[in-house]
């Protein structure tokens, strides 16, 4: 691996641990504050555990860099986009903020996919 390869990979590291300590963050703030729907305290456990799931695997991947860590990702990250586009559906969409809103969820989803595959690349 070259010198900017690496790089690369310790950006998306970091963009992916915290991204995922923001959905835990969330959710958490979301279940603690005891003020919310009974859809959105779903939604905050679900978010929090995609938050969770993505910190596991990414340590998983890191120590034993084997193969199936892409492909559970993959799984979880679809899982929760899933989630996330009928949350929106849900709520209405009334306008393009909320197509880039789901844009940028697809977005961080694909950089932690792609951390979990830099991950396991490497040397």
């Amino acid at each position: 691996m070259k010198k900017s390869e690496y790089g690369f990979m310790y950006l998306f590291l970091a963009l992916s641990l915290l991204s995922s300590f923001a959905f835990v963050y969330y959710g958490v703030n979301v279940i603690s504050g005891g003020m919310a729907t009974q859809w959105l305290t779903t939604f905050a456990y679900v978010t929090a555990g995609y938050g969770l799931g993505n910190i596991a695997i990414l340590s998983l991947a890191w120590n034993s860099r084997s193969s199936w860590a892409v492909n559970a990702n993959m799984v979880i990250a679809f899982s929760y986009l899933g989630v996330f586009v009928i949350d929106a559906v849900n709520l209405g969409v009334d306008g393009p903020m909320e197509l880039i809103g789901i844009l940028m969820v697809a977005l961080i989803l694909w950089c932690n996919w792609m951390t979990i595959k830099t991950v396991i690349a490497r040397p």
